[in-house]
């Protein structure tokens, strides 16, 4: 287990046993909510964006399942790009696609209010860019899926799931799942590559 990897699984099961204690009021203040302010009466209190809401979030999961899946998505592609980019960068990657996954999907919720107020957690953003760090990375990998068994290289896989999250997206597909917060935390994976392999150029002669 790399440093960065096992310090956010313990995190994420830190956060989710203090959810659990503390029920809807710990979900109220530290859920991503859209941009404004909403009444909610089986909380008896209104709800709405918070800035820090755009991080903490990323710690929260609906329920253990969904805790399971991203911790296991982090434990199996995270060791590898932390290996490769090193701990701080790769803190910096996972970050930054929290970020940016938590702010697609702010603007996202906030442009389809009249489709109800629902709280977004969960860690897929930062998973999904680690994800995309990993197919970047190591494109010719062979990985398996759970569920069909079958093998394929890594860039097929982060290809795939990126068009699927992208079609759900768009065609409402399973609407319990954040989408488009998964292309936001690639594309903020995406530009800390980016950023990254430029700095890592050499520099160029004059003549």
């Amino acid at each position: 287990m790399t440093p960065v990897v096992l310090i956010l699984i313990v995190a994420n099961v830190g956060v989710f046993m203090l959810e659990q204690m503390t029920g809807a009021l710990f979900r109220r203040n530290f859920a991503l909510w859209p941009l404004g302010t909403f009444p909610v009466p089986e909380l008896g209190t209104t709800v709405g964006f918070e800035f820090w809401q755009i991080v903490t979030a990323g710690f929260l999961h609906a329920d253990t399942m969904h805790l399971a899946v991203n911790m296991f998505g982090l434990y199996m592609f995270g060791r590898d790009v932390e290996g490769a980019l090193g701990s701080k960068l790769f803190a910096w990657l996972y970050g930054a696609s929290v970020v940016t996954g938590n702010l697609a999907q702010l603007l996202i919720v906030t442009a389809n209010l009249d489709e109800g107020i629902a709280p977004t957690v969960g860690a897929s953003g930062g998973v999904f860019g680690v994800l995309l760090a990993f197919g970047a990375l190591f494109p010719k990998r062979q990985v398996m899926l759970l569920i069909p068994p079958i093998p394929m290289p890594a860039w097929v896989l982060v290809t795939g799931y990126g068009l699927i999250s992208l079609f759900s997206g768009v065609f409402g597909g399973q609407q319990n799942i954040a989408h488009f917060a998964h292309l936001g935390g690639m594309v903020g994976a995406a530009l800390v590559l980016l950023l990254f392999s430029r700095r890592r150029r050499p520099p160029t002669l004059g003549q």
